[in-house]
């Protein structure tokens, strides 16, 4: 089907553009409200953009970080358009890189520089049509000399564009209700933990969530702000929120161990996460990448998990990564710079950092800490398997009645994975169940993982 597309050539851009004229404004702006500021948590200073219609200078320009109150930047990655044509004429001058591209094998662990093309920003902001790189790219593919040896859909670079339009109309058939289980009747319901609120009259999740297990609202906030004890993961986060952008298999990584492969946690509390620190983050994208991750939507193989030793060093085997975005394991040799709590307490202070606690700091001795992992690994894939096979069996999607109005619990053992006690439970905004909080959630062979048992299970949903 792909190769049937039709995909117009953009529209040249502008050589010059016309006199705007006289801009000033002989009438009284009225200020719009400033209270809901969601991005007031990334500010710290006085948000001025709306000062006046035509700008602090009066030329409608676009407001400064510091118009807007904005923090400096954390990361290293800018924007435009001539950086972006730019990168663009970089790529298609290394025929052979944009020829044998394949997603699949490109580094995660690459970071000085990515090893992919950090193009997604830039679709994002529109600084680079989605258009103008897909003929760039195709003209290239298509020279004589470039076909034997050129890499194909959907792994190429063309299939990257064709996946991010794929979730664009997934989620353009269903509205505000793809980004979210509850009314989704695409997504596979999964008693998570720490579940979203659902405000009555919409239908739509609230930005709250219950905390149903204080455990796993621990283990939430430790994976949001790479504190887990597993070297590859806490990298990722911090990279993630330290630059705004991490690989896709990264993204996979942390996104499995988060949900199905670790924690058993809302993927839709992952994708929050990844909303307010991404610098591509498309709703779509996001949400249909996290349904395919948690195994509710368009991937079914859920007894796959990333490992999160035996995955990165496959691109990594000394750790450099790490050693970067996590400083205080940079004098662990490769031996241990994965799994760092197998070390002896002697090796850990003949390097500098003591492996105990919950969080990452000194010990008051001059010596660095790192915390232990928050569980056994092998451990909890276990039980999240067994999860994800029961609720697989319950066979139940977010349109579901029963979703709707909590007796969802009726098929689910009490001692079942997630918020499964009782027979009716939470489903909208202001209810809790028994012990359960509510919180705002502003504040609050890859080394793949497999069961052999369950390697025979087939699910309902193809990989698209």
């Amino acid at each position: 089907a792909a190769d049937k597309l039709t995909v117009p050539k953009p529209l040249e851009s502008p050589k010059s553009l016309p006199d705007p004229g006289d801009l000033s404004l002989d009438f009284e702006q009225t200020q719009p409200p400033q209270e809901p500021d969601i991005n007031s948590i990334q500010r710290d200073g006085e948000e001025r953009s709306y000062a006046s219609l035509s700008g602090t200078d009066n030329d409608f320009a676009v407001p400064t970080m510091s118009e807007l109150g904005l923090k400096p930047a954390s990361t290293q990655h800018r924007g435009g358009e001539t950086r972006a044509l730019a990168a663009l004429e970089s790529l298609i001058a290394n025929e052979h890189y944009t020829v044998t591209f394949s997603k699949p094998e490109t580094a995660p662990t690459a970071f000085s520089p990515q090893s992919t093309t950090l193009f997604s920003p830039h679709h994002h902001f529109g600084s680079l049509s989605v258009r103008l790189l897909y003929w760039r790219v195709q003209d290239v593919i298509s020279k004589k000399e470039n076909k034997s040896k050129a890499s194909q859909i959907p792994t190429n670079l063309i299939g990257q564009l064709l996946f991010r339009d794929m979730y664009f109309a997934a989620q353009a058939a269903l509205g505000y209700s793809f980004a979210q289980t509850y009314n989704n009747p695409r997504t596979r319901f999964v008693p998570w933990h720490l579940p979203s609120k659902i405000d009555p009259e919409t239908n739509l999740v609230t930005g709250s969530y219950t905390i149903d297990s204080q455990q796993a609202e621990t283990w939430f906030q430790r994976w949001k702000f790479g504190r887990t004890g597993f070297p590859w993961i806490d990298a990722v986060m911090r990279q993630l929120r330290q630059e705004g952008w991490i690989h896709h298999l990264g993204r996979h990584a942390v996104a499995c161990f988060l949900t199905r492969g670790g924690c058993y946690i809302d993927w839709e509390r992952g994708a929050e996460v990844f909303e307010e620190w991404l610098i591509d983050h498309e709703t779509s994208c996001n949400s249909g990448n996290w349904q395919w991750l948690s195994c509710t939507a368009f991937y079914a193989q859920f007894y796959r998990c990333y490992s999160p030793v035996a995955f990165p060093k496959k691109t990594d085997p000394e750790g450099e990564f790490v050693k970067h975005f996590v400083p205080e394991l940079k004098e662990y040799p490769k031996k241990y710079v994965y799994e760092p709590w197998r070390a002896s307490i002697a090796d850990q202070k003949k390097w500098g950092c003591l492996i105990k606690g919950e969080e990452s700091g000194e010990d008051g001795a001059g010596l660095k800490t790192y915390p232990k992992p928050m569980f056994d690994f092998n451990e909890r894939r276990g039980i999240c398997i067994e999860g994800m096979k029961n609720a697989y069996h319950v066979g139940l999607y977010g349109d579901d009645p029963r979703v709707k109005d909590g007796t969802w619990r009726k098929l689910f053992d009490d001692k079942a994975e997630g918020p499964t006690e009782g027979t009716k439970g939470p489903t909208v905004e202001g209810q809790t169940n028994g012990d359960g909080q509510d919180v705002d959630a502003d504040e609050m062979d890859m080394g793949v993982d497999e069961d052999e048992a369950e390697a025979k299970h087939q699910g309902g949903e193809k990989r698209g």
